[in-house]
């Protein structure tokens, strides 16, 4: 018997990806959104929509001579689904080589949500070095991430942790990006734990390498921070091994690629250096299919634990 579990529409994520970036722009330098998505179980907007929606704000600013290499953001509120957000653009820099833009994001008055990125005349003379891609299976031979979930579903009689699951493989189904896991990945013996998938968006044209950047940039924050509980080993649920709140503080790419296309599967290599005080730092690097690093990602988030029934010692004096 097949179990569905509702969302509300407005916090459904759109089928496709070019619905999800959309922007309707308003003045030279104002653009505002047309859609907003609130994934299951988060606290707001996703991050990765409002990173994306911003660089389109953004990018529309710039000569297409210019090639996005790298941008930088913090995530300062959570957004609703209900209210446009108004991305401000700045024209800040326009050298010969470099051009720079900022974007703040508005809602209800409030900033919430600040982008720097930085355009350059790319130069493929250069030289060039970048790490290989692991020796992975191909993304045809990976489970998709419903069929992952479907297992766990399946294998588990918490109640809780079922809905959860089949609440992913739903909202999975409707995403415009599809998942299949890179399973029993290899372990460095001096690292921690490297977590990677297949990734790539569903049934979109070649577009141009300007708005395919834009469209990583809206999958680099899937999956993402959620690299650090789990090399921490948490996981849903209550008491002092479940994470209680896990949101982005801020988030980061870097370019080296202008020819990749996202309607072919991308690898996607995570892993988190270091947590603590409640924070978590999680690095990625993103392949073609080929084996071309392309880009590489980081953040930082909130990655707090359930300590309700864990006992706080008194700090009190004896005297």
């Amino acid at each position: 018997m097949a179990i569905e579990v509702d969302v509300p529409k407005d916090q459904e994520e759109h089928e496709l990806i070019s619905t999800s970036l959309d922007v309707e722009q308003l003045d030279t330098n104002l653009f505002r959104s047309r859609s907003l998505w609130i994934p299951r179980s988060a606290r707001g907007v996703f991050g990765g929509q409002v990173v994306s929606q911003a660089l389109v704000s953004a990018t529309n600013s710039v000569d297409s001579k210019y090639a996005l290499h790298s941008l930088h953001c913090y995530f300062l509120l959570s957004a609703s689904s209900t209210v446009p957000i108004l991305y401000y653009v700045e024209r800040l820099r326009e050298g010969r080589s470099y051009t720079t833009r900022s974007v703040k994001a508005v809602q209800s008055g409030q900033t919430i949500f600040i982008l720097m990125c930085s355009f350059q005349v790319p130069e493929p003379r250069q030289p060039s070095h970048s790490w290989p891609m692991p020796l992975v299976p191909k993304p045809e031979d990976c489970p998709s991430q419903e069929e992952v979930y479907a297992q766990l579903a399946a294998s588990t009689q918490d109640p809780v942790k079922k809905a959860r699951y089949l609440g992913v493989i739903q909202d999975r189904k409707r995403s415009p990006i599809a998942i299949k896991i890179v399973l029993d990945t290899p372990t460095p013996p001096d690292r921690s734990k490297i977590y990677m998938f297949w990734m790539k968006a569903k049934n979109i044209p070649k577009y141009e390498p300007a708005y395919q950047k834009c469209i990583l940039a809206y999958v680099s924050d899937l999956l993402f921070i959620s690299t650090a509980s789990k090399t921490l080993g948490l996981s849903y649920g209550r008491g002092p091994n479940t994470i209680a709140m896990q949101s982005s503080l801020d988030h980061s790419m870097y370019f080296y690629n202008q020819s990749f296309d996202h309607g072919d599967w991308m690898l996607y290599v995570n892993e988190s250096p270091t947590t603590g005080s409640g924070r978590g730092v999680v690095h990625g690097r993103v392949y073609d299919r080929h084996g071309n690093l392309c880009a590489i990602a980081s953040q930082e988030g909130v990655v707090r634990t359930d300590h309700r029934d864990v006992p706080v010692e008194s700090t009190k004096g004896k005297l």
